[in-house]
């Protein structure tokens, strides 16, 4: 493997590492934004679900669009917009205008999410293409980590710095992913184009020069054979149409294909990120270690990533998605029970404690009983207002709960780090590997937004199921998606462990 193809994958992926930290970044982000533009649940969801939204309309037409025009000059815009939505979300200046910056970042979410891994297979050998595309989910993880680190970093600021206040953190931290944005701009320009969609347009001399560029000349001469034997193949993936997925003989692994899209997102990973310092505030451990923990559970999804691309090819794809699904199974209901478990209690001292709140609003609460967060958190909105509640929600939770917050938090990083080496990243490998050639584009596309929208759904909700059914019954309720899975899987999931891309069509397209 050259460095000159390490060096093009990670800057093509580097796409992936933006998706990462924006997903990682609101989190820390919606804790200042909620009281600062007085934000409902359904508002909240908007603002953290609309990338998800744009993203999917991006998933099903960048890659057609990439046929015409070019992977790198599709990417090169896709840059550009990272760049332009994080200055105007850091610039935003209600809840309208944070809305569309962030469904701009969104266009380059889902654009770079299809595109990347496509690139990076056209111009890797079949030897090392699992390893280079794999770079993608190792970059959107990092993206993560760094998020968190970041997050934790401005909370820091804002309590020991008199330049930063609740205003305007989160500008601060919306506005930094403009630097990796940048010089993933930059850094596209000095990337070669896509020596196949080169082919393609009839370009033989330049695609030439690329590959010998990348590959040494042994190498070269062999990827130029293979390229050319597939020309027809990839003309015939353009003629593809949308019906074509539905043939008979396709209806299995576009099956499963659907059901490992679906499910990735149904376990509720993305709202987990996407809400994971309210959801640590809601165990007590307080606003700093709240921010503290995330940079924690970032950190564990690189380690068991890094794991998962050393097991995939050795232990095979189905039983890390079995175990990692059984894990992700037990993590959930052991977060529910957590939660099912909680009391909520103010007493004369928790209430003075509180400097920000009125005391004289809660002293109605003095030494009450909650058994569960909805009524507890209802009440106390009534009494104080929206507002205030959710400037003041980490203080008041902290002060009032009563739970084994080391079971919850238990049950989030097992979360995390079974999901990281399962359903993470293998879905991209298997949808890879399942669809013969000519549908594997359009394949990827259809069940990223597929993936998208599942996504974008759950993080629209999630805030309005807190509020609502409780922290006990959404987990639970996402615990049981995670079983049913691991039941559909048992039954129906493939092995393509070791097995070549022709051994996979025949075995499991249906002629």
């Amino acid at each position: 493997m050259s460095r000159k193809s390490i060096f093009i994958a990670f800057v093509v992926s580097l796409g992936g590492f933006l998706f990462g930290f924006d997903a990682g970044i609101i989190s820390g982000v919606m804790s200042y934004v909620g009281p600062e533009f007085n934000l409902n649940d359904i508002q909240t969801g908007w603002v953290v679900s609309s990338p998800s939204f744009a993203a999917m309309i991006a998933m099903l037409i960048s890659g057609r669009l990439s046929d015409k025009v070019g992977r790198k000059k599709i990417l090169i815009v896709v840059a550009f917009l990272y760049a332009f939505s994080a200055l105007a979300s850091a610039y935003s200046f209600n809840y309208q205008t944070l809305y569309i910056s962030r469904m701009i970042g969104g266009l380059a979410f889902g654009a770079a999410l299809i595109l990347a891994p496509t690139y990076i297979a056209e111009i890797s050998n079949s030897k090392n293409r699992g390893t280079l595309v794999s770079i993608q989910q190792f970059n959107i993880v990092l993206g993560f980590f760094a998020a968190f680190l970041s997050n934790y970093y401005f909370n820091e600021l804002n309590s020991s710095s008199l330049f930063f206040s609740d205003e305007n953190v989160w500008r601060w931290m919306l506005g930094v992913e403009f630097i990796p944005a940048a010089i993933y701009f930059i850094l596209l320009f000095f990337v070669p184009k896509s020596p196949r969609w080169l082919f393609n347009f009839n370009r033989t001399e330049e695609a030439k020069e690329i590959l010998f560029q990348i590959h040494n000349p042994e190498q070269a001469e062999i990827e130029l054979k293979t390229i050319s034997e597939n020309i027809k193949s990839s003309n015939d993936s353009a003629k593809t149409k949308f019906s074509d997925l539905f043939n008979p003989a396709l209806r299995y692994i576009l099956g499963i294909g659907l059901l490992l899209g679906i499910l990735q997102q149904a376990t509720g990973i993305n709202a987990i990120y996407f809400y994971a310092t309210s959801i640590f505030k809601q165990t007590g451990i307080g606003t700093d270690a709240a921010f503290s923990s995330g940079v924690l559970l970032s950190l564990t999804t690189v380690v068991f990533t890094i794991l998962a691309m050393y097991l995939v090819d050795k232990m095979g794809r189905r039983p890390l998605l079995l175990i990692g699904m059984t894990g992700i199974a037990i993590s959930l209901l052991t977060c529910a029970y957590g939660f099912n478990q909680a009391k909520y209690k103010l007493t004369f001292e928790d209430i003075t404690s509180l400097t920000d709140v009125d005391p004289y609003k809660l002293m109605i609460f003095e030494d009450i009983v909650y058994d569960n967060d909805v009524d507890f958190k209802n009440h106390i909105k009534t009494a104080i207002g929206n507002q205030s509640f959710a400037k003041n929600e980490g203080a008041i939770i902290e002060a009032s709960i009563q739970m084994n917050s080391t079971l919850v938090l238990f049950g989030i990083f097992g979360f995390i780090a079974c999901f990281a080496f399962s359903l993470g990243p293998i879905m991209w490998v298997m949808l890879s590997e399942l669809f013969p050639n000519r549908f594997r584009g359009l394949a990827i596309g259809v069940i990223g937004f597929v993936n998208s929208f599942t996504s974008w759904t759950i993080q629209q909700v999630f805030p309005w199921e807190l509020s609502n059914f409780g922290s006990a019954l959404t987990f639970f309720i996402y615990g049981i998606l995670a079983l049913f899975g691991v039941l559909i899987f048992v039954k129906l999931l493939p092995e393509t462990k070791g097995k070549s891309l022709e051994e996979i069509e025949i075995e499991f397209v249906k002629s």
